[in-house]
């Protein structure tokens, strides 16, 4: 275990002119480790309310609400020739995309790191105490960041998540080039860049919902009308839209086919205060539902059409067994080594020679290079089906999906 890093200094900058200040003073530095706090669990849009930063010798936290976008720290971090190291950069990556357009290209992700070096318990708070024997208080873990002021304790919670970064960086780095993995963690590194947020199609969303697909066709209109209302509700109010009703509860609701208010109040989890207020608009929801024609009922998109192979699983299997044996070799969760829609890319393409294995995208070169050969071995005396033209599918589109 290494002794505990050295804790910084903790500015909290506020104005756009101690930005910059601060900004000015650690210019030059060749690294960086940052981290955002939304509010997902508290707002209906999530957003940026707290950025943290440390450098080697100073630790900051910009308040981003007065001042809006620091068009400064983002040409630092898009700065090609500044590493930008974070812990699970995919989320923070994504609303730094969403609220400032920022694209940043490079990047060290220490929890990735963790992964490809075989640890087991790769959140941030399971390294600090591996690496240096700190523990990190979760009580804020749930914080509601769009809050102001905010207290003393909350501001040096929020620091913890960089204070430590770089030290980390530096241990897990070493580690990867000593195990021979550097180049791995590079690859994976280097396909975080473009990172981007994706915003979802309100008009199709309620379909994307966990146990959408057990619902009958007449449920998922009333469905996708209660959802609208709850959206509707929820950016009202700015709150999480499970604040509004749960969807176990829209679910309940829509099977109910409710239409009167004391039926409404037999549905278990059915918040009392939406009930009193708002139950005219929930069983106009389901009206609504109720209204559309049978022909114009929701139905899910149809699966591209497959000219199944007969052999598919058993060449997956054979994949498998191979993607296993090497993860026990390497010390690696087999997930991490190699995730099955990977398999499944390789399998439809039968590669004959590692240099057709190198053509199949999904995989990455440090996963061909590990098992390629192997791979290639194990297909031996699969017949290559190719895919019939004409029916929409994708090649690379996959019709199963990990158990």
């Amino acid at each position: 275990m290494n002794p505990p890093p050295h804790a910084h200094p903790l500015d909290y900058l506020d104005t756009a002119q101690d930005v910059d200040v601060f900004l000015e003073s650690v210019a030059g530095t060749k690294a960086i480790a940052l981290d955002t706090e939304g509010a997902s669990f508290h707002k209906f849009v999530d957003r940026i309310y707290l950025l943290q930063l440390t450098t080697d010798e100073r630790s900051a936290i910009i308040d981003p609400l007065p001042i809006g976008t620091p068009a400064r720290l983002g040409t630092m971090l898009e700065d090609p020739k500044v590493e930008v190291v974070f812990h699970d950069a995919d989320y923070d990556l994504r609303l730094l995309h969403q609220d400032y357009g920022w694209r940043i290209t490079n990047i060290f992700d220490t929890r990735i790191a963790a992964q490809l070096l075989g640890i087991p318990a790769f959140g941030l708070a399971a390294l600090l105490e591996k690496y240096f024997g700190l523990k990190l208080d979760k009580k804020h873990q749930r914080a509601d960041w769009s809050m102001r002021p905010l207290t003393a304790d909350m501001l040096d919670y929020a620091a913890q998540d960089t204070r430590h970064l770089l030290e980390l960086r530096d241990l897990l780095r070493n580690e990867l080039e000593r195990r021979g993995r550097w180049a791995w963690a590079a690859e994976e590194f280097a396909r975080l860049e473009g990172t981007r947020w994706e915003p979802e199609d309100p008009g199709t969303s309620f379909l994307r919902m966990k146990g959408a697909r057990d619902l009958t066709r007449r449920e998922l209109a009333r469905l996708k009308e209660l959802v609208a209302w709850r959206d509707s509700v929820a950016s009202q109010l700015d709150r999480s839209t499970f604040r509004v009703m749960a969807n176990e509860v829209l679910f309940e609701t829509a099977r109910s086919g409710a239409t009167a208010k004391e039926q409404l109040a037999a549905i278990k989890g059915m918040p009392r205060g939406m009930l009193e207020r708002q139950h005219g608009e929930i069983l106009g929801a389901i009206a609504t539902g109720d209204a559309v024609p049978e022909a114009d009922l929701p139905r899910f998109p149809k699966s591209a059409k497959w000219d199944k192979d007969p052999d598919f699983d058993s060449k997956v299997s054979a994949l498998k067994t191979v993607r296993d044996e090497t993860a026990k070799r390497l010390e690696l969760d087999p997930g991490v080594l190699c995730a099955r829609d990977r398999l499944e890319a390789v399998a439809r393409r039968v590669p004959r020679s590692t240099e057709e294995l190198a053509e199949v995208k999904e995989l990455r070169r440090w996963q061909a290079d590990e098992m390629g050969a192997q791979f290639v071995k194990a297909l031996d005396g699969f017949a290559v089906r190719p895919p019939k033209g004409g029916n929409g599918a994708k090649p690379d589109d996959s019709p199963y999906r990990e158990p």
